[in-house]
């Protein structure tokens, strides 16, 4: 009798080991995002986020986008600050995250990046990283919130 009990919980520790299911992919809306940015495809960036409130912090001023549309206002005030620094051609390389943190409903996500583009004619790079903040949705993980971090702007060489 305890044999077979043992044997029951054996295989039912292996069965459970078995079926369970892969690791969830948290980094999707961060490539779902970013390819949309660097690809000027705004609907498919803009779906990559939560719903409901919001925060990004970049660079440049205001700094600090918070609420609903902070995604929207964040895009329209990077475009306003490209137009009136002579910035085009902006690209975010993006690596493998070193490191990632996933619970139950809310994982945390580093990823390297570097940022390439032109200023008034002069290629420029920014070595960084992007720190995201997700939430488990219905409709997979979504991004609540990133923030930017890196060095100055620098000619790129």
């Amino acid at each position: 009798m305890r044999t077979t009990a043992i044997l029951l919980l054996a295989g039912a520790c292996l069965s459970s080991a078995a079926i369970a299911a892969p690791a969830p992919d948290v980094t999707a809306p961060i490539k779902q995002f970013l390819d949309g940015f660097n690809t000027g495809h705004t609907k498919s960036a803009f779906a990559a986020y939560a719903g409901g409130d919001v925060a990004i912090i970049d660079e440049f001023a205001p700094h600090a986008w918070i609420g609903a549309k902070a995604p929207q206002q964040w895009a329209a005030e990077y475009n306003r600050h490209a137009a009136a620094t002579g910035v085009i051609d902006g690209i975010v390389k993006y690596g493998k995250p070193t490191r990632t943190e996933i619970g139950a409903a809310h994982a945390y996500v580093i990823i390297p990046t570097l940022y390439t583009y032109n200023e008034k004619g002069k290629p420029m790079a920014e070595e960084g990283q992007m720190a995201y903040a997700l939430d488990a949705t219905k409709a997979g993980w979504k991004i609540r919130g990133w923030t930017w971090t890196g060095v100055k702007p620098h000619p790129a060489k």
